[in-house]
C-alpha cells in the first residue's frame, strides 16, 4: 500500500482541507518532486512551503514514521536532503544523519482512490479501465500512446544490443538472429532464436553460394535431420527420400568440418500450426533469403521504402519445398510457400525497423532512426487480441506505432497490474468518489 501513498503524493490527490504538519504548520505543495526509482529519497527536487517558508529538497514517503528507522535512513547521508516526511501514520518523530529533524505530514489514502484501485486490480475484463478510457480527451490518449511506443522501442533496442553481445558484437549475425526469432511468429520464436545462435554464421558464409549446403546446415542445426525425430514408419520413408539423404550426408560432412552442435528437435512446436507455418517451411524460406543475400544489414538499410522491404522479404523456396511441408510428406499441390503480406509486415515491425533504429542509435545516425520510425508510422496496425480489446474500449489504432504501443501497454502495465504507473490507470483511479456506482446506475 506504500506505493499507493506514493501515488497520492505524486499526483497531489489531497483532501480539500488545508494540509498541516503534525505540529500544526501549514503545508503548500508547489511541486511534489521527481519520483526517484533508484536508491535514495522517494522524490527529488520537491518544492513545498512549510509555515510560509519555501523549502526545496527531497521528500520521503512511508506508511509509518517508524519505517524511517527500520530502513536505516537515520544513518544514511543521502537522506540529509529530506525536507518533508510524508506518512499515513506518524507513530514517532524522525531524525537525519546530520541531526536535522524533518517536518512530517500525515497524508491518508482517500477511500475512493483505494476502491478504484482495487476495482482495477480485481477486474477480469481487458482492459480493466474500459469504463473510462473511451471518454478521455484525444490529446491525453495520444500523448500516452506516444510515450508507450517510445518505451517499446527502447526495450526492443536493449534486447537487440543484448543479442549483439551474444553475437560477438557482429551486426550481421545480430540481424540474422533477430529475423530468425520473428520467423517463429510467436509460437516458435524462442526455438528459432536458439537455433540461430547455434549456427556459426562465419562458417555458413563460406558456403553461401550453395543452397543445398546452406539448407543442410540450417536443417541439421535445427535437429530435423536426426533419426530420433522420426517414427519407424517415417524413418523408412525418409530413408527413400533422396533430398533428405543428400541433406543428411552433406550435414554429416559439414558438422564434422565445423564442429557443429544442433539444438534439440523437441523445441519445435507443431500443435495447431497451419502447414505453411511449420518450422521446415520457415527454415527453407530463411535459407533462401540468406542464400540470396536478402537479409543483410546493407540490403535492408538500402531499401528506401516499405515496397522495397516487402520485395526483399519475398523468398522463393527450393523445388523440394514447393511440394513438401515436412520431410517425406509430398503434397499433391505445388506452392511456392511465399510469405503473406501480413507476415512481411510483421517481420518489418518486429525485425527490420527495430534493427534499423538500434543500429542508427549506435551510429548516432538520426536519419536512419527517423527512417525506422517512419516505417512504424506507415505500416498498418497489427491485428491481435490485445489490439481488438483496446479498440473495443475506444482507443483508435491506426498504425503499427499504435499497435506496438498497445502491445507494450498490455504486457508491461495491464498484465503486470502496473495501474499506478499508467496514465489511463491514473485517470481511472483519480475519478471522483462514487463514479463506479454512477456508471452502474446509468
Amino acid at each position: 500500500m506504500e506505493m499507493m501513498l506514493h501515488y497520492v503524493w505524486q499526483h497531489k490527490i489531497f483532501p480539500l482541507k488545508e494540509l498541516t504538519t503534525i505540529d500544526g504548520m501549514s503545508v503548500e505543495v508547489i511541486s511534489p518532486g521527481m519520483h526517484n526509482t533508484d536508491a535514495g529519497p522517494d522524490f527529488l527536487n520537491a518544492k513545498v512551503k512549510i509555515g510560509g517558508m519555501l523549502w526545496v529538497g527531497s521528500v520521503e514517503v512511508h506508511l509509518k514514521s517508524s519505517d524511517w528507522f527500520r530502513h536505516h535512513h537515520d544513518t544514511d547521508e543521502a537522506y540529509n536532503s529530506v525536507v518533508l516526511h510524508v506518512t499515513a501514520d506518524a507513530d514517532c518523530s524522525v531524525t537525519c544523519q546530520s541531526g536535522a529533524v524533518p517536518h512530517q505530514l500525515v497524508l491518508a489514502i482517500p477511500d475512493y482512490v483505494r476502491q478504484n484501485y482495487n476495482h482495477l486490480q480485481q477486474s477480469d475484463q481487458m482492459p480493466p479501465c474500459h469504463d473510462v478510457v473511451g471518454e478521455l480527451p484525444r490529446l491525453t490518449v495520444h500523448n500516452w500512446m506516444s510515450r508507450l511506443f517510445v518505451e517499446r522501442l527502447e526495450m526492443r533496442t536493449e534486447q537487440i544490443m543484448q543479442r549483439r553481445e551474444l553475437c560477438n558484437k557482429n551486426w550481421e549475425d545480430t540481424m540474422f538472429v533477430t529475423m530468425a526469432r520473428n520467423f517463429g511468429f510467436g509460437i516458435n520464436g524462442q526455438a528459432f532464436e536458439q537455433w540461430a545462435y547455434s549456427i556459426p554464421m562465419s562458417a555458413v558464409a563460406k558456403h553461401r553460394n550453395d543452397l543445398m549446403q546452406v539448407e543442410a546446415i540450417f536443417f541439421g542445426q535445427a535437429g530435423l535431420l536426426s533419426d530420433e525425430v522420426f517414427s519407424d514408419e517415417m524413418g523408412e520413408k525418409v530413408s527413400k527420400d533422396m533430398y533428405f539423404q543428400q541433406l543428411k550426408n552433406e550435414y554429416t560432412y559439414l558438422q564434422h568440418k565445423f564442429s557443429l552442435h544442433p539444438i534439440s528437435p523437441t523445441l519445435w512446436r507443431f500443435l495447431r500450426l497451419r502447414p505453411q507455418n511449420f518450422p521446415h517451411v520457415r527454415i527453407a524460406q530463411l535459407a533462401m533469403l540468406y542464400h540470396e543475400g536478402r537479409v543483410t544489414m546493407s540490403s535492408l538499410m538500402n531499401a528506401t521504402d516499405i515496397g522495397d522491404l516487402f520485395s526483399l522479404l519475398t523468398p522463393h523456396v527450393s523445388p523440394y519445398w514447393r511440394t513438401h511441408y515436412t520431410f517425406a510428406h509430398e503434397s499433391t499441390a505445388t506452392a511456392d510457400k511465399q510469405l503473406t503480406k501480413s507476415s512481411k509486415s510483421l517481420l518489418v515491425i518486429n525485425s527490420v525497423a527495430p534493427m534499423l533504429f538500434a543500429y542508427g542509435k549506435y551510429k548516432s545516425d538520426e536519419k536512419m532512426q527517423e527512417h525506422a520510425l517512419s516505417l512504424f508510422e506507415h505500416l498498418p496496425s497489427e491485428n491481435n487480441r490485445f489490439i481488438r480489446d483496446w479498440c473495443a474500449a475506444g482507443v483508435a489504432c491506426e498504425s503499427a506505432a499504435d499497435s506496438q504501443a498497445i502491445i507494450h501497454l498490455t504486457r508491461e502495465y495491464c498484465q503486470k497490474h502496473n495501474c499506478l504507473r499508467c496514465r489511463f490507470g491514473y485517470e481511472y483511479i483519480s475519478r471522483t468518489p462514487g463514479f463506479l456506482k454512477e456508471e452502474q446506475d446509468l
